[in-house]
């Protein structure tokens, strides 16, 4: 190769993921590499950015705080990389944030719904726990339910959600007259359920995480609890809709699925099947991160900079704005149902 060939070869792009490609949820990591590929897949054939060819690096986090900030420093350290899209879980998010944070690294989930707060490089695209809480315990009201329970899981997540949705029940009227937290690695629930049955309320608040909502159900229906129940988007995993019929009347919220039609026909093209939200939430942030490296300069403070700017941004779900913390604002949700083992619009169309 020629000496000026090699001098003007660009260097390139180089990003990073981090998604638990292995254990309980590896499928999260399989649809988040979908819908970041599809994404990269254009963004080269257009040429890259600035001439730059852009090149994903992969790391496996397990779903697991403490894998995800060795995995997080790898990337930063060993593959150079200014920008990161993941983790899944907030929890995860805000370990991570620390890292980000020091060394100026932009990390951006598209799953995660914690309010961030905790530092000006972490930004996510999801709606947030808030929003999702205060969603569940108005469609509570409008069910006509007088009386609620809530059972949570002990983390930022679950504690983030029963703010939300106590906040809102206060405000309107619904007396959540008993409120069972449980840590994260529980396994068995029906403690927690005896005292809920003790208080006969008409709806249970199920926040947790997609394996502990299939075994608190299967323990409610065991101990013949009569309640209704209403859960948040964990709810939508691929294991528990179709459970049987301990699952049957579930009402739960979710993000809306109305993706653009561009971005449904090229994913069908490329992977043969209809997109899920978490294909296209991490196609946009993929996009996001491009479009903000072109108009800034790949490094992190430019990036983040950039991204602070965006405003009424169009992607595959919809218009982004970021606030001054990075949280998207008012991310569309919506509720739904289980009917005869299916999901189904809620109250119904």
């Amino acid at each position: 190769m020629k000496l000026s060939s090699l001098l003007g070869k660009k260097e390139s792009i180089k990003i990073g993921n981090l998604a638990p490609l292995s254990g309980d949820y590896s499928y999260y990591g399989e649809w988040e590499k979908e819908g970041i590929d599809l994404a990269l897949e254009e963004i080269n054939k257009r040429g890259g950015i600035n001439g730059q060819k852009v090149l994903v690096v992969r790391e496996d986090d397990g779903a697991d705080a403490d894998k995800s900030m060795m995995a997080l420093s790898k990337l930063i350290f060993a593959d150079k990389v200014q920008a990161v899209i993941g983790p899944i879980s907030s929890d995860i998010l805000l370990a991570d944030t620390p890292i980000a944070q020091k060394n100026k690294v932009v990390l951006i989930s598209a799953i995660a719904g914690a309010k961030i707060a905790a530092g000006d490089y972490t930004f996510r695209t999801y709606p947030s726990n808030r929003q999702q809480g205060e969603l569940l315990a108005a469609s509570a009201l409008q069910a006509g339910y007088k009386s609620a329970a809530i059972i949570y899981i002990n983390n930022g997540y679950g504690l983030d959600l029963a703010k939300a949705v106590r906040s809102t029940a206060s405000q309107s009227g619904l007396d959540i007259s008993i409120v069972e937290g449980y840590r994260a690695d529980s396994i068995d629930f029906k403690d927690q359920l005896a005292r809920i049955r003790e208080k006969n309320p008409e709806v249970i608040f199920l926040l947790s995480y997609p394996k502990d909502l299939g075994i608190i159900l299967k323990q409610a229906y065991e101990l013949a609890i009569p309640a209704k129940f209403m859960a948040p988007d964990t709810f939508i995993d691929p294991g528990i809709i179709g459970a049987g019929k301990i699952t049957e009347d579930i009402i739960y919220v979710m993000p809306e699925e109305s993706f653009s039609d561009d971005f449904v026909k090229k994913f069908k093209k490329k992977f043969g099947k209809t997109p899920n939200v978490f294909n296209a939430m991490n196609y946009d942030c993929m996009n996001l991160l491009a479009l903000a490296i072109d108009r800034g300069g790949n490094n992190g403070p430019a990036i983040k900079e950039e991204l602070l700017k965006i405003k009424d941004y169009e992607g595959a779900t919809g218009s982004i704005t970021f606030d001054e913390y990075g949280n998207a604002i008012n991310r569309p949700l919506q509720v739904k149902t289980v009917r005869e083992g299916k999901s189904a619009p809620y109250p119904g169309e």
